[in-house]
């Protein structure tokens, strides 16, 4: 364990990716590189009733893991272990500093994979993808995180260890307070341990990039695709602003093909007839398309999606929303969005997991400029409105953090809010857990 209280160590764990920037620094930081430091750092909270933000990569888009004054930062990136991988069961066991994309790649090594493809995979860890209930671009055949996850091993705010969940694929003893912590962002415990499920890897995958004269005909070819009938693994929205920020960043010339951009993929037996069915319904919205079944090219296709946001990045400070609305309420979305843009002269940028209806509507500012006041966040609130009043959700796979937990009330009324604030005192009776996020 190393406790750390230097200007400098402090100000590198104050905030996440998120734009927001707490007005004062934490008190300290324990970087705990076993399970023991954390239960220590948790009896100390406990006597000291001191609240405990816990951190793992930092990559958070809601100010989930900020953290200011009278706050200790319990930053558990340094347990990175990958406990062991069972092929035979298909399961992984693993610590949460583990980088989601070196577990995908472990488990390659035995055929199988990580489905939960958050576009931040190579830099965010498995543990915040558990706070969150993370997705990514494979979400939109293999669910999200809550969907991978089997069991975990937990540190309760006063320092108990709990194992919850199970290493079968099945089990429904008690209640499953697996699925309670997923998603929690650290509010009702530490997760030092999960056991996680894994798949074959596909034999066969096949990728479709189409190009579209307006960004509200992507959306509606990805409606259809679901319309249709199919689930691709992959289904992914690009818009104008983004293409252009990736062409600039890349020495590419995708705007110059449309002014939006689908990246479909299909995996498993048979992806080679499912692609082709995916075009005929892609080919009545779309100005072009191509596909393939050349790895090495459809990981060129996909490239610019997963370039989108740290092409958007050198334009600016961004601020990543994560509304997710009905998808056949898609292109009613991405409309409102582009006219919300125009009313308020904000600039967003909008990439969506067009495949569950999970948008990314992205507010750039000039650099130095804020995110969380003023037009921008103005505009970033009417995009919260438009989710809601079309029958969506306030954040897909972000979280609530610090900065939407004003709109919960509006999301899920008294009631549940009330019922979801007695759990927490449950779990967490001194509320020293991660104060002021989530509920």
């Amino acid at each position: 364990m190393k406790f750390l209280d230097a200007p400098a160590d402090l100000a590198a764990v104050r905030t996440d990716r998120s734009g927001h920037l707490p007005p004062t620094l934490p008190d300290a930081v324990v970087r705990a590189t076993s399970v023991d430091d954390v239960v220590e750092t948790l009896l100390w909270a406990t006597e000291h009733r001191t609240p405990v933000v816990t951190r793992g990569a930092g990559t958070g888009l809601a100010a989930g893991a900020s953290a200011s004054a009278g706050e200790i930062v319990l930053d558990v990136s340094g347990l990175n272990r990958i406990v062991q991988i069972r092929p035979d069961d298909q399961v992984a066991v693993v610590e949460p500093g583990v980088l989601t994309a070196d577990l995908d790649a472990a488990a390659g090594e035995h055929g199988l994979f990580y489905a939960p493809d958050p576009a931040s995979a190579a830099i965010s860890s498995i543990g915040g993808n558990i706070a969150t209930n993370a997705g990514g671009l494979r979400c939109a055949k293999y669910g999200v995180t809550r969907e991978a996850v089997l069991g975990l091993d937990l540190v309760l705010a006063d320092g108990r260890r709990l194992s919850t969940g199970r290493q079968t694929v099945k089990g429904v003893a008690g209640y499953d307070l697996t699925s309670l912590v997923v998603g929690s962002e650290g509010t009702l415990a530490v997760v030092v341990g999960a056991t996680l499920r894994l798949r074959p890897r596909p034999l066969e995958i096949a990728t479709l990039a189409a190009h579209f004269d307006d960004v509200v005909d992507a959306a509606a070819a990805a409606a259809a695709i679901t319309s249709a009938r199919l689930q691709p693994s992959v289904l992914e929205l690009v818009d104008a602003v983004t293409l252009e920020a990736v062409d600039e960043f890349r020495g590419s010339s995708l705007r110059a093909l449309g002014a939006a951009a689908l990246v479909v993929q299909c995996d498993g037996r048979g992806a080679d007839a499912e692609i082709e069915a995916v075009a005929e319904v892609v080919g009545k919205f779309a100005t072009s398309w191509r596909s393939t079944t050349d790895p090495v090219e459809a990981e060129e296709l996909l490239a610019a999606r997963r370039a989108g946001l740290p092409a958007l990045e050198t334009t600016g400070d961004v601020f990543i929303e994560d509304v997710a609305v009905p998808r056949s309420k898609l292109a009613e979305a991405v409309s409102g969005i582009q006219a919300i843009s125009a009313r308020t002269g904000v600039k967003i940028a909008t990439i969506a997991h067009a495949g569950d209806g999970n948008l990314h509507p992205i507010v750039v500012v000039e650099r130095g400029g804020t995110v969380t006041e003023g037009p921008a966040w103005d505009a970033a609130c009417a995009v919260f409105d438009l989710a809601l009043t079309l029958g969506g959700t306030l954040t897909g796979e972000h979280g609530v953090g610090s900065l939407k937990r004003t709109w919960l009330r509006q999301e899920l009324g008294e009631d549940s809010l009330d019922l979801q604030r007695q759990i927490k005192a449950v779990f967490d009776p001194l509320g020293i857990l991660n104060p002021g996020k989530g509920i």
